[in-house]
């Protein structure tokens, strides 16, 4: 009889233990960043029923919850503009203290490799500038935060443990170096503290990082059930986003920066739709409204050095870049990062991740935080018309106009009505580029650095590389 009651004793006391252990979600630690002047929200688990109270320094304010029925609370607390530090201490069946608490500006890193590419590099994959940029990088007002790798098929409240830490050599060293450079420069222009949420997987598809409601209109996407194995853990439908992004939906932040589309390359006509489709599912979840977007287009790169070595066609990642191009116009409140001058035709992890992180910031300081007096975006393609023999492009983000820094412009290419490209003679007017050949009488479509690998060779004045396009849909 004893032996038979022993297994329920050992479970009714792990029970009792698990519904009794009081906690705050992993994103809560000491050294956290709350976004300054909002509703943050704050969550954690107890015993259900249990009250909860929650007090923050900066207003001896006190918050009063009770834990559901699964055990989660809730609750949102007024922050005032940046400073601290502060402490927020949670009263429950035991009190957490959490120190070194900043109000600032939070942001989330999110996407694949070429987000997630820690400041120290990838083995054997440098960052260029990376131990200068490390050594430096002590600051008590950048903190960082990285959620753990998670690929599961059932969505999960809380990711695996991790800590804010403020920047620091040790700590910068192992986080994304995009968003890092991103955070460093808005932190020297804005003089605010500023946190950093990187939540990103290397090689992940779009579609890893959305769940069953956000594919609902993509029947071509198979969501794995949940009893399902995950052979590719970071390419399955809805994985990351179980393990990795459900639970850290709703943190309250100013926006998000996002690199990923390698890993969809192959796929532009889907990921046209699929991007935006994240995008808004994303916001709906959050709650916070169409928050700032910001993004990357992905850089060139020669894919066809990969597995399965697919060539040709549609297998030419500027499709994809095309895609993200085009995104822009469909994704309120968004902004693109453009590569095209920085691409490595050897790796597919560019080592040059200051500019990325930069422009990033330059979109953000304009667009979010109203800077003004300096030209922060890169040239894209507005229209095209057609002048005898000559194709007239104009652009938006030219307004100081357009330069190749004298060099010959090469990666023009203009076609008639039978849809055969041919190399094209460009030249700048201006804020608009002539493009013709005299192997092109009746032109109706013009490409511009529509390549797999490609360096670009036009700019806006202000240095920053002009996005590749295609006029067509061909």
């Amino acid at each position: 009889m004893k032996i038979k009651l022993l297994p329920l004793l050992i479970c009714t006391l792990f029970f009792n233990i698990t519904v009794k252990a009081q906690k705050l979600a992993s994103l809560f630690t000491d050294n956290m960043v709350l976004q300054q002047q909002s509703q943050a929200p704050i969550w954690g688990w107890a015993k259900a029923g249990r009250s909860i109270t929650i007090t923050t320094s900066w207003n001896k304010k006190s918050y009063n919850v009770k834990a559901g029925a699964t055990g989660k609370w809730m609750t949102k607390v007024a922050t005032p503009v940046y400073g601290g530090p502060y402490t927020i201490t949670i009263k429950g069946d035991s009190t957490i203290n959490l120190h070194n608490v900043l109000i600032g500006e939070v942001w989330l890193c999110t996407g694949q490799s070429n987000m997630e590419i820690p400041m120290k590099g990838y083995k054997s994959q440098p960052i260029i500038g990376s131990v200068d940029a490390i050594l430096k990088s002590a600051s008590s007002n950048i903190h960082v935060y990285t959620v753990p790798r998670s690929s599961v098929t059932t969505a999960q409240e809380n990711s695996k443990p991790s800590v804010w830490h403020a920047a620091s050599p040790e700590f910068v060293a192992n986080f994304s170096a995009t968003g890092y450079y991103f955070g460093r420069l808005l932190n020297e222009m804005l003089h605010v503290p500023v946190g950093l949420i990187s939540d990103c997987y290397g090689g992940s598809s779009a579609e890893a990082w959305m769940d069953a409601e956000g594919l609902k209109d993509f029947p071509e996407i198979k969501i794995p059930a949940k009893t399902d194995s995950i052979k590719a853990v970071s390419r399955t439908p809805t994985t990351l986003f179980n393990g990795m992004f459900n639970p850290v939906i709703g943190y309250g932040i100013k926006g998000c920066i996002y690199y990923q589309g390698e890993s969809n390359y192959e796929r532009p006509d889907q990921y046209e739709k699929l991007f935006p489709a994240m995008v808004k599912r994303w916001r709906a979840l959050w709650g916070q409204g169409d928050f700032p977007f910001y993004y990357v287009q992905i850089a060139p790169y020669d894919y066809a050095q990969l597995p399965p070595y697919n060539s040709g066609g549609k297998y030419n990642s500027a499709y994809l870049r095309d895609a993200q191009r085009k995104s822009l116009s469909v994704i309120p409140n968004s902004g693109m990062a453009v590569l095209l001058d920085i691409g490595e035709q050897a790796t597919i992890h560019p080592p040059r991740k200051e500019p990325v992180g930069s422009r990033l910031a330059y979109i953000a300081l304009a667009q979010t935080y109203g800077v003004k007096g300096f030209d922060y975006a890169s040239p894209i393609f507005k229209s095209i018309n057609i002048e005898g023999q000559r194709a007239i492009i104009r652009f938006d983000h030219a307004e100081n106009g357009l330069t190749s820094f004298n060099k010959p412009m090469e990666c023009f290419e203009i076609a008639g009505k039978d849809k055969m490209f041919h190399p094209a003679q460009a030249a700048i007017s201006g804020s608009t580029i002539v493009v013709s050949s005299p192997l092109v009488k009746e032109p109706v479509a013009v490409r511009y650095a529509f390549r797999d690998f490609i360096v670009g060779d036009l700019f806006g004045t202000n240095g920053l590389p002009a996005s590749s396009f295609r006029t067509d849909d061909w």
